[in-house]
This record gives structure tokens, C-alpha cells and sequence, in this order.
């Protein structure tokens, strides 16, 4: 019996090390999405402009993209939870500096810890949950470490826009809720157990380096185009949004401004398991086919003033993209090993945050010169383009595979 009783106590610990990551990878980006339904209230009372907005967004995405970079096989030598305990450290302090923002460098520094400590969540933890994750069903491992971010996006922005518009010090309390929620988190990964024992080498693996595994490198380049049309749309959301509701769609509330982001990000975690009904190529297709529906739907709805049409067509998009990325993710992990997670997750959120950080740079700059309205549509042109090249590949795909199967080989 001893066996079967180490066998179960081993299950068991490993399903509070699976709950574990997922509740603190939500928690990373539900302090992520905290300042957004407060951008409105910075531009109001301390005279932010919609450029200084997007730089927030921008530092934010540069940060994590230097922590995946400097930081992202960091896990593999330490072990997923020092890294874990690492990343919250550094939103909590951000959350604390973020309580006292009147002036645009502040926000700035916030946004910048804030970021460093996503970029490293985002490879710990999203490791820490492929590790630890059950078996059944297969896609669990996927879908969570791609849709975590997206549920703590949701949370994050509808509590804010709730506690920013009825509760108290609606500049601070949301802060110290994301305090209270980092601090459990890390309660949480205190106890339990680890999945990567340490290893030689974390010095060197400060060295800037981006690596896929060579049986999924010919993945890579529709990945990219699902990953970064997707999240520059989640950019857009933060940095861009918050005016149009505003401006174009004549409404103040920040808790309306806080459900009109989660109407995007909410949708792509219902949305991530029905793209495990089909190939990953498929899958990617698919979801992109309703993100560019979708996007269409957007840019109707700024151009007649309808916010029901607005929130509508934005759900469509979440749906697509959570099937998009959720099977961007499940190609790349196919068939990983466990030293790969960690520089494939750093490859896949270097991309992700790529696609937020430099579309909303070049639209910083333009909207100076631009209204709302034109920038819009250079959003939604990116979004035709990755749709594109993502449909291509799954016909080439299965052209592919029809031929393959007509010569008797088994094709995955």
C-alpha cells in the first residue's frame, strides 16, 4: 500500500502547487489591470494626455519584456517558486507606489515594477502550472497558463472600475485589495511544494537568450502573428479605450470603462477550451476569423457612438482571441519537456508583450497628429493582416497533412 498512499500524497500536493500558480498568476494580472479604470480619473485631475497614458502601458510591456529576456529561464535554476516569491514581491511594491500617483513619472516607476514582476511571473508561474497541472484533460495545462492572465485582466479591471466608482478612497483602496491578494498569493506558494529543483547556472542564464525547441520552430512565425495582433488589441484597450469611452462613447463611469475591458478579456477564457476541439492549426484559424469579426464590429460601433454595439462586437473579439492564443500556446507545448517550459513561455510572452508595447508607442506618437477614430483603424488593419496569415497557414496545414495521410503517414 505504501506506494499507492506516496503516489496519492504526491497528487495531492501537486494539485495545491497547480492552485497555487493559477491563483497567483490571476492575482499577478488582476494588480496588472488595477490602474485602468483610474486612467480617466488621472487625465481629469492631474492632466495626463492620452500619449502619456500609452507610455504608461508602453513601460509596463518594456519591463516584462526585460524580465523575460534577463529573467525568463531564471525558474529553471532556482526553481519555480523562489521566482514565483521574486515576481509577487515586485507587483506588491508596485501596487505601494502606485498609491501615491500625481505625477506621470510616478505612474511611470509603478507601471515599470509592475511590469519587471509580470515578466517574471509570466514564465515562473506559467511553468509552475504546466509542471503540476493533472494529466486529464490534456488542453487543462494550455488553457490555464494562457487564460490565467486573461481571467486576472477581467477581475482586475471590473473590481477596480466597482471600488474606483462606490467605494472608498477611489484612488487608493483597489491598490491595497491588489496588496492583500499578492500578499495570500505568495502565502500560498510558500506552501507548496517545488517542481524544478535547482540547478547550476542562474548566473549565466542571465544572459539574454530567446530559444524554441527545434520540433516547434516552424510554429513559431503564425504564433507571432496570433500573439501580437491580439495583445497590441489588449494594449489598445488600456491605453486608448479609456478616452474613447469617454469621448466617443459618452459615458464617465469607471466601472463601465472597467466592464468594457473585461468584455474583451473575458470572453477569451470561455472561449479557450472549445479550441481544443480542433487541431491547434484549426484552432488558431478559427479564432482568428472571430477576432477579425469582431474587430470589424469595433470599428462600426466608435463610428456610429454605439456602446451596446461596442461592448458586443468587443466580446465577439475576446472569444476569438482566447481560442487563438490558447492554441498559439498548445502547439508550441507539444510535447515540451520540462527544462523547455520556461524559455518557451519566455519566447511566448517576449512576443505578447511586444505586441502591446510597440503598436502602442507608434500610436502614442500619433495620436498627437491623429484622432481616436484613425488610430483605430490601424488596429483593426493589423488585425486583417495576422487573420490572414493565420488562415493561410491552417489551409497549408491541412493541404499538408490530406497529402501526408494519402501516403499512409500519421501527421499530428
Amino acid at each position: 500500500m505504501a506506494p499507492v498512499i506516496n503516489q496519492a500524497r504526491r497528487g495531492g500536493t501537486l494539485r495545491l502547487a497547480f492552485l497555487s500558480a493559477v491563483v497567483s498568476l490571476v492575482a499577478t494580472f488582476a494588480a496588472s489591470a488595477a490602474p485602468i479604470p483610474l486612467f480617466n480619473v488621472y487625465r481629469a485631475e492631474e492632466g495626463f494626455t492620452n500619449a502619456g497614458i500609452s507610455m504608461a502601458v508602453v513601460t509596463t510591456a518594456v519591463g516584462t519584456i526585460a524580465a523575460l529576456l534577463v529573467l525568463g529561464r531564471l525558474s529553471s535554476h532556482l526553481g519555480r517558486r523562489r521566482t514565483a516569491l521574486a515576481s509577487l514581491g515586485l507587483l506588491l511594491l508596485g501596487c505601494l507606489l502606485l498609491l501615491n500617483v500625481h505625477d506621470i513619472g510616478t505612474l511611470l516607476a509603478g507601471r515599470l515594477l509592475m511590469g519587471v514582476g509580470a515578466g517574471l511571473a509570466s514564465t515562473s508561474l506559467t511553468s509552475y502550472i504546466v509542471d503540476a497541472a493533472p494529466p486529464r484533460p490534456e488542453w487543462l495545462a494550455a488553457v490555464a497558463s494562457s487564460q490565467g492572465p486573461m481571467l486576472g485582466l477581467t477581475l482586475g479591471a471590473i473590481t477596480s472600475g466597482a471600488l474606483v466608482q462606490f467605494g472608498p478612497w477611489p484612488r487608493d483602496l483597489i491598490y491595497l485589495v491588489c496588496a492583500g491578494l499578492l500578499v495570500l498569493s505568495a502565502a500560498l506558494i510558500v506552501i507548496s511544494p517545488e517542481t524544478a529543483q535547482p540547478t547550476p547556472g542562474a548566473w549565466r542564464s542571465l544572459l539574454p537568450r530567446v530559444r524554441v525547441p527545434a520540433g516547434v520552430r516552424h510554429l513559431l512565425p503564425v504564433a507571432a502573428a496570433v500573439f501580437l495582433a491580439t495583445w497590441a488589441t489588449g494594449a489598445f484597450y488600456q491605453a486608448f479605450v479609456p478616452a474613447l469611452v469617454d469621448d466617443q462613447l459618452h459615458t464617465h463611469s469607471p466601472l463601465i470603462l472597467g466592464l468594457v475591458f473585461a468584455a474583451y478579456m473575458a470572453p477569451s477564457v470561455l472561449g479557450a477550451p472549445l479550441g481544443g476541439r480542433f487541431t491547434s492549426a484549426a484552432a488558431q484559424g478559427v479564432g482568428m476569423i472571430i477576432f477579425l469579426a469582431g474587430w470589424i464590429g469595433i470599428i462600426t460601433a466608435i463610428a456610429f457612438g454605439t456602446l451596446a454595439l461596442f461592448i458586443a462586437t468587443t466580446i465577439v473579439a475576446g472569444a476569438g482571441q482566447g481560442i487563438a492564443i490558447s492554441a498559439a500556446t498548445r502547439g508550441l507545448l507539444h510535447g515540451s519537456t520540462l527544462a523547455d517550459r520556461a524559455s518557451i513561455f519566455s519566447v511566448v510572452y517576449v512576443l505578447c508583450y511586444s505586441g502591446a508595447a510597440f503598436p502602442s508607442l507608434i500610436s502614442g506618437e500619433l495620436s498627437n497628429t491623429f484622432a481616436l477614430p484613425q488610430i483605430v483603424l490601424g488596429y483593426g488593419a493589423l488585425a486583417l493582416v495576422a487573420t490572414l496569415i493565420t488562415v493561410l497557414a491552417a489551409r497549408t496545414s491541412h493541404i499538408g497533412t490530406a497529402r501526408n495521410s494519402q501516403h499512409g503517414e500519421l501527421v499530428k
